[in-house]
């Protein structure tokens, strides 16, 4: 049975808030995976997500193979490309890049995919992914081709992620980008949310438990932490 996408939608009727751990496979060494995950299930995160933009072949399935060794928590892919695609995961969000006019990321590669897709029991979880101006160009921008939106242009972003909505996407997910130099702010995220009747995932720049706790009260139903873990594994003592 499909149940990762009903939790997050019991879980925001409940008032309760969720939070993602991203490992990047090409980050992250495999021979570290018991320790880390040790941290991870001492902490408040409800999920760990595996992708990122460019991955070695296999690796993600090397690494989701380790990962659920070690925690009963629910593993969710997070691909940048179909290779990163592994039938050991419990679901996928499947993104499309809402935000740029790329084809390819808008659908050729979800087109691309369905082969292997078919052939697993992974839940599929229809993601708006929209990328916004972070201070810095990030790898999603060079991996893609696309530009993100400004993220002073609110308007757009609100009216982008309803339009992803009104295609039928499951979730939509507001990203800085990986080690991005500053967070969504909280004005974005409380507009978008306003204007939502589908979870909001927020992602990028959030670094300390205070821009945690911010991106929360926003109204962000999911938040997904990478690079500050990446950095400092501290910080996991904050979030327990």
């Amino acid at each position: 049975m499909k149940t990762i996408y009903k939790n997050i939608q019991s879980s925001i009727l409940k008032g309760k808030k969720l939070l993602a751990v991203l490992i990047d496979p090409d980050k992250f060494s495999v021979k570290n995976t018991k320790r880390f995950i040790e941290k991870v299930n001492q902490s408040i995160a409800t999920y760990v997500f595996v992708g990122g933009s460019t991955v070695d072949d296999d690796a993600t399935d090397r690494l989701v193979l380790e990962i659920k060794k070690h925690t009963a928590l629910p593993v969710v892919l997070f691909p940048g490309d179909v290779t990163q695609i592994t039938e050991h995961a419990d679901a996928l969000l499947f993104l499309s890049l809402i935000s740029g006019r790329n084809p390819t990321y808008l659908i050729g590669k979800h087109v691309e995919a369905v082969s292997k897709l078919k052939n697993t029991n992974l839940e599929i979880i229809p993601t708006g992914y929209i990328l916004i101006e972070s201070g810095k160009i990030t790898a999603v921008e060079n991996v893609t081709e696309t530009k993100p939106i400004s993220r002073n242009d609110i308007e757009n972003i609100v009216d982008t992620s309803i339009a992803g909505q009104l295609l039928g996407m499951k979730l939509i997910y507001l990203e800085a980008g990986s080690g991005a130099k500053a967070p969504l702010t909280n004005t974005l995220i409380s507009q978008v949310k306003k204007e939502l009747q589908i979870p909001l995932i927020v992602g990028g720049g959030i670094r300390n438990k205070n821009q945690l706790e911010n991106a929360f009260n926003s109204g962000a139903d999911l938040v997904v932490i990478g690079t500050a873990f990446e950095d400092d594994e501290s910080f996991f003592d904050n979030l327990k």
